[in-house]
């Protein structure tokens, strides 16, 4: 195994070709951050995100550095797609309708992520994401629904239940979360398509600070993520086909924190997974300024002006005096070279196991590939990981399960 290097995401390595690194592959070494999330849009291609071709083309096409440029040929990618799916659709061509719309989505989630939060395009870029991903789960069976639970006055948890392909009265189900910039769009990418094909059901969402809940309600990141996730299970609970003792959460990157910090103290979670583990957001952030490269989804996320200020209300969003409450089976799944901080997860795994809490502890190493943050650069593995830990959990039988499914589309 290679030792990672925490902060490996600022790096511009000596090799400025593209080229493989143990976390997966470089595109533009020169902007890093570009390179990161170009690995991501990549590595989600082998989920339905993509073609490989479609997103190399649009990266060829692409100024390197040039923020415009990103967000024009993603859209560029994702316009077709979405005409396309449209036009498949009006002629019956289901699947193949289905496969533009769930291209697009990431495509359309990939040239949003740039934008500042006030520019005009952002919304629409978004909520163009939310179409595709809206057709999509409608054309599965059974279909998926798009749902808003109910969280503040006015202010909803948005999100989308799809309910898995095989028999039986009341399903588990996993709430899918992600963190700082996943949203429940992408949580088809990187969690929810492996429990479905594992006989889980999927509630994907943006909770306080993500997505839907952050763009359209202004609804800010909180510390105590117990509150909207009691929420969450209070609205699956009211449903005939859950079974309430087998409700899981996991949260990706930041959501790693989040899944953890509300399985500390709402105890009716059968089990958590920390996809990316989050330790303590000042302690990862707290000496970084306005020229990080997440600065600016920092302070939309945290409802704050200013590095400054966000950083000072993320000194709550530790797990630090808080790990100990948790009760249920605790997963943590990490990149062994994950480019933002592998420290963070044998922090969190180290004081878990100090204080008797029920943990498994996986780092993904680079030669099976998905090092990567979040198994960006192959999130696959990461979906197969984690997914099989749940079933074993719950005690599901695989074999048997997928003689009786009913829905070859997933």
């Amino acid at each position: 195994m290679v030792d990672a290097v925490d902060g490996a995401i600022e790096q511009i390595t000596a090799n400025r070709l593209p080229h493989y690194e143990p976390y997966g592959w470089h595109h533009w070494p020169e902007h890093p951050w570009l390179a990161y999330q170009f690995r991501r849009g990549l590595g989600e291609t082998q989920e339905g995100g993509g073609t490989v071709s479609e997103v190399f083309l649009a990266a060829s096409r692409m100024i390197p550095g040039s923020l415009e440029s990103w967000h024009a040929e993603w859209m560029r990618i994702a316009d077709q797609n979405w005409t396309r799916g449209l036009d498949e659709e009006k002629i019956g061509h289901t699947r193949t309708a289905m496969n533009c719309f769930l291209r697009a989505a990431d495509y359309y989630r990939q040239a949003e992520f740039h934008l500042e939060p006030t520019d005009p395009r952002r919304l629409p870029t978004f909520e163009a994401m939310e179409a595709c991903s809206k057709k999509f789960i409608s054309y599965l069976n059974p279909p998926g629904e798009a749902v808003d639970i109910p969280y503040e006055d006015g202010k909803p948890i948005c999100g989308y239940f799809v309910r898995a392909p095989f028999p039986g009265a009341k399903l588990p189900v996993l709430i899918c979360m992600g963190g700082l910039d996943s949203i429940k769009d992408e949580m088809w990418f990187m969690q929810a398509h492996g429990a479905l094909q594992r006989g889980i059901s999927v509630l994907m969402i943006d909770g306080p600070g993500q997505g839907g809940t952050l763009r359209r309600h202004g609804v800010a990141a909180r510390h105590d993520t117990e509150v909207a996730i009691g929420k969450v299970i209070d609205w699956l609970e009211q449903r005939d086909d859950v079974d309430p003792a087998r409700i899981a959460l996991c949260g990706s990157s930041l959501g790693g924190y989040y899944a953890a910090r509300a399985g500390c103290y709402e105890h009716r979670l059968a089990a958590v997974i920390s996809h990316g583990a989050v330790w303590d957001v000042h302690e990862m952030w707290g000496d970084k300024g306005e020229d990080f490269g997440l600065a600016m989804h920092i302070k939309w996320v945290m409802g704050a002006p200013t590095m400054k200020a966000a950083m000072e209300k993320a000194k709550a969003f530790t797990l630090k005096g808080h790990l100990e409450h948790m009760k249920c089976p605790y997963l943590i799944l990490h990149g062994g070279y994950d480019v933002l901080t592998v420290t963070a997860a044998t922090k969190a795994r180290d004081y878990a196991l100090a204080h008797g809490v029920n943990v498994t502890f996986r780092i993904v190493t680079p030669d099976e590939t998905g090092a990567e943050h979040c198994q960006h650069d192959n999130p696959t593995i990461g979906q197969e990981l984690l997914a099989d830990w749940l079933a074993d959990l719950f005690g599901i039988d695989q074999p048997s399960l997928l003689k009786t499914s009913f829905n070859p589309l997933v």
